[in-house]
């Protein structure tokens, strides 16, 4: 089987006569943590959009494990074990972080979401969910109603019910975004201690979190990639400089684009 996870040949996207995506050829490695960075307005989010078929490209591929699914719907991505979490958290507030995480587990079953199914027949989930609420450190809260969680525990849950799907790739999108700095750092160790065996592909603002974690960098800027490589790399480019600072001086490790 091929290194290359996902890949991107020539993709582009243009909004009546903006181009938000300019040519862009990804090549994410397997069992890398991959992140794509730049600017506000780089294309990062339309990117990610296209990857997981929220957009149709103007132009272009995307190959998984070296099958084309350019033209799949979003819910075909998914069940060929891409799997996206969102910028904004998206769990069921009014549930516990136990059910939360099993919902996501229910998908295993090989059934639809049974939510009108006794609580009882959904028990045989539980011992799965306790370990996926081990894994990111929130066994202790498995009882809890999810919308009681500080916001940095909103967002481990998230990426536990990501885990829940049995993802071969995770697209994280802005997984710290919003948060405090104590988050900002439990997060990215949750990211470090999750990546393990697994493939993520991220799109984050934090250099600091990027710089700590990340196999490859991809930087964006006006929808193209300027600069790849590690964050050592990428880092001592002055264009990624200046397209982050205004200038070949700028110091980028602080950079929030």
């Amino acid at each position: 089987m091929s290194d290359v996870i996902l890949e991107t040949r020539h993709l582009s996207k243009v909004f009546k006569g903006f181009t938000a995506v300019n040519d862009v050829n990804l090549r994410v490695r397997r069992g890398q943590i991959h992140a794509l960075i730049g600017p506000n307005g780089a294309g990062k989010t339309t990117c990610f959009n296209l990857l997981t078929k929220f957009l149709e490209p103007s132009a272009g591929e995307i190959l998984f494990n070296g099958a084309d699914i350019t033209r799949a719907k979003p819910a075909q991505i998914a069940r060929k074990g891409i799997i996206r979490s969102f910028q904004i958290s998206a769990v069921f507030p009014h549930l516990s972080v136990l059910e939360n995480v099993r919902i996501g587990l229910q998908r295993t079953l090989g059934t639809s979401f049974h939510f009108w199914k006794s609580e009882r027949s959904l028990q045989t989930l539980n011992a799965r969910a306790m370990a996926l609420l081990a894994e990111v450190d929130l066994d202790k809260f498995a009882d809890a109603l999810t919308a009681d969680l500080p916001y940095g525990r909103k967002r481990a849950l998230e990426i536990a019910t990501t885990l829940a799907m049995e993802p071969e790739l995770m697209l994280l999108d802005e997984p710290t975004q919003g948060m405090g700095h104590e988050d900002v750092h439990r997060v990215t160790e949750l990211i470090r201690k999750v990546a393990a065996g697994r493939t993520i592909l991220m799109v984050e603002h934090n250099m600091n979190v990027v710089s700590g974690i990340c196999d490859t960098i991809s930087v964006l800027q006006r929808g193209a990639i300027l600069a790849e490589g590690s964050y050592a790399e990428v880092s001592k480019n002055p264009q990624v400089m200046e397209a982050y600072m205004g200038s070949a001086d700028g110091e980028l490790a602080g950079a929030h684009g």
